[in-house]
């Protein structure tokens, strides 16, 4: 990919990940599930990335991947020229504050025994960055920050409404003062007036902490509103990555403008032509040769069927997988 101006904070270089299926009575292995099958991509310091597509094409196992949440079975994930999967525990763990991870559901990641201010606190001790002394301010400030009082500390995760509990998610994230998050689909679970509380409350983080985000999202409504930079994926594979307003404005590959027909106008008057995908995905234990998406492109050659595209690069930052381009 072509270098930029910008400093390049998270690179990832032919990233894979593969799970064994076990089968038998001695389980064997007998295939793998290849969630993320040889991704590369970059993301620049300040960037909010947006990671789009379909359930079971590899965006949540991406996200882990990246923070070593997740062993890769190939390829190389760099932070600030470091790979993060060549450290030694000991050093991973003293990345892990700049390295952070907001879960899609706020509530089966806090414990409902502990406290809030026990649960957001408990990161700061771990790591040695304060005594227990300051633990209480520095939760009350980052809670604060968050839209929350002081008093929510003495509170456990059954008392707090969804769009709360995901507050305390962020908050639990950013009181390390990390360089680089990953939201897995934060939005999710809330309400559309939560939403844009939550969407507000990232960039203002953002502009007061330098943030850099890994975004993963399944409505493009939110991706377009709140990412510079936007990254389809297809069961396991990218096969678009560029900037948002050529993403949108001029999707490449048909499985890209396949999603963005799905997304609603807010105007009775403005009709789009819907794209309907048949079929549902191939499995990702048995891809299919070629092209992975040709047994549901409307637009699909013989070509297509039996040679690989590569995400080549089509101005502006724009790349595609795709023979038909």
């Amino acid at each position: 990919m072509t270098p930029s101006t910008q400093q390049q904070l998270i690179i990832v270089d032919r990233l894979k990940k593969y799970f064994p299926v076990k089968t038998g009575l001695l389980q064997r292995t007998s295939g793998h599930v290849k969630a993320v099958d040889d991704v590369s991509l970059v993301i620049n310091r300040g960037d909010t990335f947006g990671l789009v597509g379909e359930s079971g094409s590899g965006k949540s196992t991406l996200g882990r991947t990246l923070l070593r949440l997740n062993d890769k079975t190939d390829g190389t994930v760099q932070y600030q020229g470091q790979d993060l999967h060549d450290l030694s525990k000991s050093e991973m763990r003293k990345l892990r504050p700049k390295l952070q991870f907001i879960f899609q559901d706020p509530y089966s990641s806090l414990n409902p025994r502990i406290r809030i201010g026990d649960a957001i606190g408990e990161a700061l001790i771990q790591h040695g960055l304060c005594s227990q002394e300051e633990v209480d301010e520095r939760v009350a400030e980052v809670l604060a920050l968050c839209g929350m009082s002081s008093y929510h500390m003495d509170r456990y995760p059954h008392e707090f409404s969804g769009g709360q509990r995901q507050r305390i998610g962020i908050a639990r994230a950013i009181i390390l003062n990390p360089d680089f998050v990953v939201a897995d689909e934060p939005l999710s679970a809330l309400d559309v007036s939560i939403q844009a509380q939550i969407i507000n409350l990232f960039r203002k983080l953002q502009e007061q902490r330098s943030l850099t985000y890994l975004f993963i999202s399944h409505d493009l409504s939110v991706v377009q509103h709140l990412c510079n930079r936007i990254g389809v994926m297809y069961l396991g594979s990218l096969v678009e990555l560029g900037p948002r307003d050529e993403c949108f404005s001029k999707p490449l590959h048909p499985y890209t403008q396949a999603l963005l027909s799905a997304v609603p106008i807010p105007n009775p008057r403005v009709k789009r032509e819907r794209i309907v995908l048949h079929g549902d995905p191939p499995s990702p234990v048995n891809p299919p040769t070629g092209c992975k998406f040709h047994t549901r492109c409307p637009l699909a050659q013989s070509k297509c069927r039996e040679e690989t595209p590569l995400l080549r690069h089509h101005g502006s930052g724009h790349y595609a997988a795709c023979h038909l381009i």
